[in-house]
């Protein structure tokens, strides 16, 4: 993971161990026939609901839903837009493509992503979504 070495870690919130399981739950869905690239995430939002999302690839590839948007959509869908905290569970380096991370900086610039690296052995880490990116771009209302 050396994308994160520079980012500044955050504590792990309270039932980060639920929202881990229900990332990796979702993972199984995952419809990747391309790349094999199974991804799961679980989006909770204020009040403690959890959505959840996978990614759904497509032929024509620029038309693949990514796990992330998956589950802010459905957690949109649902009448959310108060993001807290994400899981991301996948085999591999679990860091948000930029498109997801832009995505989810309209809704909350600091949220709380936990990058769950499916297979080691460690506690996902826990980064602050603008530090992973930084000087995000949202229009002023």
């Amino acid at each position: 993971m050396t994308e994160l070495q520079t980012v500044p870690r955050q504590p792990l919130p309270d039932g980060w161990e639920a929202l881990v399981e229900q990332s990796r739950a979702v993972r199984q869905h995952a419809y990747a026939p391309f790349s094999n690239f199974q991804v799961g995430a679980a989006l909770q939002v204020e009040g403690g609901e959890v959505f959840s999302g996978c990614n759904v690839e497509n032929s024509s590839y620029g038309l693949t839903i990514c796990a992330e948007r998956s589950a802010a959509v459905a957690a949109v869908s649902a009448g959310f837009r108060d993001f807290r905290a994400i899981s991301i569970s996948l085999s591999g380096s679990p860091v948000p493509c930029g498109a997801c991370r832009q995505f989810l900086y309209e809704f909350n610039p600091n949220l709380l992503c936990l990058l769950d690296r499916i297979g080691d052995s460690e506690p996902p880490v826990c980064a602050r979504l603008n530090d992973l990116l930084p000087g995000g771009f949202h229009l002023s209302n």
